[in-house]
């Protein structure tokens, strides 16, 4: 019997077809093994153990492991083209699936852009989601003779100015552009540098975030205790970068001026700044859509009085500015008014 009708006909299926079928399954594992590490670590069941749950939210994390895990493997083994056309299903079926997001984001421009229209910036946003998904996955093939490909730099020169005065570099960043790629490229093009994160919920999936975030070289350190290993880096001269546009607790943050809102900003990166003396940078990577790339800016060192009000709110001036710029890479998704003034309404 010839294999193609074999393997036409339901019910009959070949020794060829089922190699064939072992041989795709096989490539797929191997590319997973590539991206996520061979031994992802696995969270302990059952939920009375400290660090464990229960098998239900283990199978469900688990599926969010094997999703995350799919998005990157297809993302970074599929051609270019192909690629840039899967991120943006995926950031597409983001969309449709979770549906408070895009309402999250119309809330805030209504209230931050009043008169803009915001259907088409929001599309705009899972666009740049897209961008990042893609560039994120294929980390493991972007080293110094290709990141000139994804990436230029501007206002290089201010970051060896400040790395001169020997007392570390502090870079203020925000979830617009691309955060993942400037600190990936940063390692690449200068030195490896220490980002500040928040581990993910899921273990799984923080180690292949955490895993392709250092593949450049750069050190992670984990925000809840991250105090010491900051000014231990500064101390030696190294570059830390922080996210700083995010909403925060008023038992960590002061409330500054955002789009013309009261918005809680953490002050931790400014009490840093000062205890330490390091030199702070704004750094952002932003996309450039007529050199279909990025282009990561760094500002000119900002002064810090100790005022820490003050000083919070100068550094999200630069960063208010840049979104007005670029709307459309924002994160508006993000409750940033989650938090408010005593008294005060929810905004959500």
């Amino acid at each position: 019997m010839p294999v193609d009708r074999a393997v036409s006909e339901p019910g009959n299926i070949t020794t060829a077809a089922r190699i064939s079928r072992i041989a795709a399954w096989r490539m797929f594992l191997a590319g997973a093994r590539r991206s996520a590490g061979r031994h992802p670590a696995v969270p302990e069941i059952g939920s009375g153990q400290r660090g464990g749950f229960g098998m239900r939210e283990f199978l469900k994390r688990f599926l969010e492991y094997l999703g995350a895990l799919l998005i990157v493997v297809t993302l970074r083994f599929s051609p270019r083209p192909a690629a840039e056309k899967l991120a943006r299903g995926y950031a597409l079926l983001l969309d449709r699936a979770v549906p408070r997001l895009r309402r999250t984001a119309c809330r805030n421009l209504g209230m931050a852009l009043p008169g803009a229209d915001p259907d088409p910036i929001v599309d705009g946003v899972f666009r740049s989601i897209a961008r990042l998904l893609l560039t994120f996955a294929r980390f493991p093939g972007i080293d110094r003779q290709s990141v000139h490909r994804w990436l230029r730099c501007e206002g290089f020169e201010h970051f060896e100015e400040a790395r001169r005065r020997g007392k570390g570099v502090l870079f203020a960043t925000a979830h617009i552009g691309n955060w993942e790629l400037s600190a990936f490229a940063h390692a690449l093009l200068a030195e490896p540098m220490h980002i500040v994160v928040r581990p993910l919920d899921n273990p799984w999936i923080d180690r292949l975030v955490a895993r392709r975030r250092s593949l450049s070289g750069n050190h992670l350190i984990a925000k809840k205790e991250a105090a010491r290993p900051i000014l231990r880096a500064l101390a030696r001269n190294q570059a830390v970068g922080i996210l700083i546009d995010q909403n925060t607790s008023l038992e960590e943050g002061v409330f500054i001026d955002f789009f013309g809102i009261p918005a809680c900003a953490n002050t931790a990166f400014v009490k840093l700044a000062h205890r330490s003396g390091a030199a702070v940078i704004p750094g952002l990577a932003l996309w450039a859509e007529n050199e279909q790339r990025y282009v990561l800016r760094f500002w000119p060192a900002i002064e810090i009085t100790g005022d820490v009000t003050a000083d919070t709110q100068r550094l999200h001036a630069i960063i208010e500015a840049v979104i007005r710029d670029h709307p459309d890479q924002w994160l508006w998704i993000h409750r940033r008014w989650k938090t408010r003034p005593a008294d005060a309404p929810s905004l959500y």
